[in-house]
């Protein structure tokens, strides 16, 4: 395997309305402070060669959120190589979480940069839930196909159920 690879679960739900909703983060830290638009991002992180794709965004989901995975199906959403290089793969599973009660993991960092002081930061800063078209905007653009692939998905099961 070459270059870094991350892995992330992507939770969905159906509204009363018939609407799609999916749950996301706003990526902590000093960077993202302050920032809406393309700031928040699929619960998602890295691994190696040692752990499966599907292993790793259940691991990352139950460390960026604090709570372990839904049980579910998982809609394989595929991959994408990102502008920075990484290749992100993605899964969906239709679940209800309240995101009052997640608990992100953190990193370190020096900050202010060059001050030599190390703080921590959390690595999603809130997590919300929103329907598909206001999430377009909001996920870095690297992610934003994945919102694609789960639209297609749903409207290829409701013709399945028709």
């Amino acid at each position: 395997m070459s270059g870094k690879r991350s892995a992330g679960l992507l939770l969905y739900r159906i509204t009363e309305s018939g609407g799609t909703e999916v749950l996301i983060g706003h990526m902590g830290g000093p960077f993202w402070a302050g920032r809406t638009r393309a700031a928040w991002s699929i619960p998602k992180g890295e691994y190696g060669p040692d752990e499966t794709p599907e292993h790793a965004a259940a691991r990352e989901f139950e460390e960026e959120v604090g709570h372990p995975a839904p049980d579910g199906p998982r809609v394989p959403l595929g991959e994408t190589r990102q502008s920075g290089g990484k290749t992100v793969t993605v899964w969906a599973i239709e679940a209800d979480f309240d995101p009052a009660v997640a608990v992100s993991g953190t990193f370190t960092m020096e900050w202010p940069r060059g001050s030599g002081e190390e703080r921590e930061f959390p690595e999603l800063d809130r997590l919300a839930w929103f329907p598909l078209d206001e999430a377009v905007e909001l996920l870095v653009s690297g992610q934003r196909i994945f919102l694609g692939r789960l639209a297609v998905h749903i409207a290829d099961r409701a013709d399945d159920e028709a």
